[in-house]
């Protein structure tokens, strides 16, 4: 009765598949599940304009697609080289390809070899520093973020490497500091990120009204950034949303 549905059926189910998978791998707006599963055709399309197409043509698609499908086959690659030419560029590229797996442990011990060699390199250090957070062991990473500013001319300007810092502050229970952090992250980069971290901080404090201001910040300007960044960061707003409703 429905030849073109019944023709095509398994092709939207494969497509429907390969946007939930970009959706959960990429970080979006989980808002976008409902949309793709509840209205197929329409929300397959409609994603894949807003969100997959930006991707390939930035160039970026093709190697997340193949880092999802192949996970280790940038660990093999820079093991390999490594092997061959154990050098400084090849072991914290190696590192790197451990941390997109979250294999930590092995990054950060490959990052320590090198900062080890190459004591006045503040970019090896900051390196170390993020890795340090993102294994959970945040007074270490404090310790080599801070290291890194006390190098001649050197100051941490990245707005999620600062972000990172005062995480690691908070998670110290240095909240002051955190919250000073925090604060001069939002008023420097517009970050909706920190707004919706340093909202989660107020609403632990039992700051409830301050909290709601962060929450609901993220909304408001969102605009301010240019729209090749929104579709990155469309997912504070969304948790922020989620916090919201809980106050």
């Amino acid at each position: 009765m429905f030849p073109f549905w019944s023709d095509y059926y398994y092709l939207v189910i494969i497509l429907q598949i390969i946007c939930v998978v970009h959706v959960l791998k990429s970080g979006r707006s989980r808002e976008w599940l409902f949309f793709i599963l509840f209205i197929p055709v329409i929300g397959v399309v409609v994603y894949f304009i807003r969100e997959i197409l930006p991707d390939i043509t930035n160039g970026s698609f093709g190697e997340n697609l193949l880092r999802t499908l192949w996970p280790n086959g940038r660990i093999q690659e820079w093991e390999k080289k490594v092997r061959i030419s154990d050098t400084v560029t090849n072991k914290m590229q190696l590192a790197d390809a451990y941390a997109q797996q979250k294999q930590y442990d092995k990054a950060i011990a490959l990052t320590l070899e090198c900062a080890n060699t190459f004591t006045k390199d503040p970019g090896i250090i900051l390196q170390l520093a993020r890795l340090q957070f993102l294994n959970g062991q945040y007074a270490a990473s404090i310790v080599s973020f801070d290291k890194v500013n006390t190098f001649k001319g050197v100051r941490m300007s990245k707005a999620e490497d600062e972000l990172m810092y005062a995480r690691a502050l908070e998670q110290t229970m240095e909240t002051g500091r955190a919250e000073e952090e925090y604060q001069k992250i939002i008023r420097v980069h517009h970050s909706l990120e920190a707004m919706y971290y340093y909202g989660l901080l107020l609403k632990k404090q039992g700051r409830t009204d301050e909290a709601r201001a962060q929450f609901e910040k993220t909304g408001q300007e969102i605009d301010l950034h240019p729209r090749y960044v929104r579709r990155t960061i469309r997912k504070w707003v969304w948790l922020s949303k989620k916090e919201l409703a809980t106050l």
